[in-house]
This record gives structure tokens, sequence and C-alpha cells, in this order.
């Protein structure tokens, strides 16, 4: 019981803090939070969790934040600007996984005690970070592609709500396929797999319903960019 009532207040800290990196900073606090979330979602997702009975990967609250972070830049920027943050992002994960791969290259001295946590939680992070970067880049741009669409057809403030539902339903089912594919399928038994794999997709959406007020919030803020 405690993972399930952890897991509601983690959530909450997570769309709290995401609400105050934009009132702070504005739109260059957007660019930051999809930098550092693309990062701490991909060491979080090394860790598994049982939530009511299920087992499942941490790095889905944070990750859904992205969507979330791109859809307001959409909304209140233009797709030009989520775009630009997309590939941000991208290479924020890039830089950070070549950057880490050779800190664990170095031969710690004897009296070192971090090279073996480091090793435990980045010596994964290749495969997975393949993973993440392919369907991070195929989803992101799919839900920008498709939030646009969507605006043209339910344009007013009001049907925001099916505008960045609609994009993300679509896109995160995509980017769980071929993120759970390349990094877990030679993990797990098909089993095992097509558990985390609905089980990911599921909590990711349930998350992105969930930030659906928090975008309605963000959008009335007055932010240091205006």
């Amino acid at each position: 019981m405690f993972n399930e009532f952890w897991g509601v207040l983690f959530i909450a800290v997570n769309f709290l803090l995401f609400l105050a990196c934009y009132r702070l900073f504005g739109r260059t606090g957007l660019f930051a939070w999809i930098g550092f979330a693309t990062v701490l979602a991909n060491i979080q997702v090394v860790k598994t969790v049982e939530i009511g009975g299920l087992m499942m990967t941490l790095g889905n609250t944070i990750y859904a934040s992205i969507y979330l972070t791109t859809d307001l830049l959409n909304e209140k920027y233009g797709p030009k600007q989520a775009r630009k943050a997309v590939w941000f992002g991208f290479f924020t994960l890039l830089a950070s996984t070549v950057i880490m791969q050779m800190v664990l290259k170095f031969d710690p001295h004897p009296d070192d005690f971090a090279h073996e946590p480091l090793v435990a939680i980045f010596d994964l992070l290749p495969l997975i970070a393949i993973g993440s970067l392919c369907a991070y880049l195929v989803s992101q741009f799919l839900d920008v592609r498709l939030f646009n669409w969507l605006k043209r057809l339910f344009p007013s403030d009001g049907q925001l709500w099916i505008r960045t539902n609609g994009s993300t339903a679509i896109s995160q089912l995509v980017d769980t396929l071929v993120f759970c594919t390349i990094a877990f399928a030679w993990e797990y038994e098909f089993n095992l797999w097509l558990q985390i794999f609905l089980t990911t997709y599921i909590f990711k959406f349930i998350v992105s319903v969930s930030s659906t007020p928090v975008l309605y919030i963000a959008k009335r803020l007055k932010v240091s960019d205006e």
C-alpha cells in the first residue's frame, strides 16, 4: 500500500515542480525541464516496482511530463518551439549517455566507493538509451504533429483537453511500443514483457490525463518571458 500512496505523492510533486519551473523561468524553464526530465526518466527506468499488484518501471511520471511540456510549448509558443524542445531533449539524452559511458571507463582509485553504484545504474543505460532515443524522436514529433492537427479541428480553449489527451494517447502508445521492444525484449520473457508494456502505457496515459488540469493552470500563468 505504501507504493500506491507514495506514487500519488510522487506525481503531485512532479507536477508542482513543473509549474514552479515554468512560473519562475518561463519558456526557458520548459526547455530546462525537458533537458533534465529526459535524463532522469532514463535513470529511473532502471528501477522496477510493484503498484496495485503489477510490475512496472519508474520514470513514467517524469517522462509523461515531457509530453505536457511540449504540448504547452506548442499551445503557447507554436510548433516551431515545440520541435526545437524535442531536439533539445534528444541532444541532452545523447550527450549525457556519451559522457557517462566515458566516466565508467576510468579506472577507479582503490579507495573509491562510487564506481560500482555508477556501473550498476549507468552500465544498463546504452540499451535503454537507444530505445529511448528512438522512441523519443518518433513519439515526440508525432505528438507535435497530432497536436497541431487536433488544434485545427478543436481550436477553443475549452477543447485543449481534447488536443493534449488525443495527441498524447497515440504518441505514447508508439513511444511505449518502440522503447519496450528495444530496451526489454531481450531481457524478459514475452508474458513479462507484455505486462511491462501494458502497465507502462496505461500508467503513462493515466499520468497524462491527470496532468490536464496542470496544463490549463500553466497556460494561464503569468511568466517572465511574457
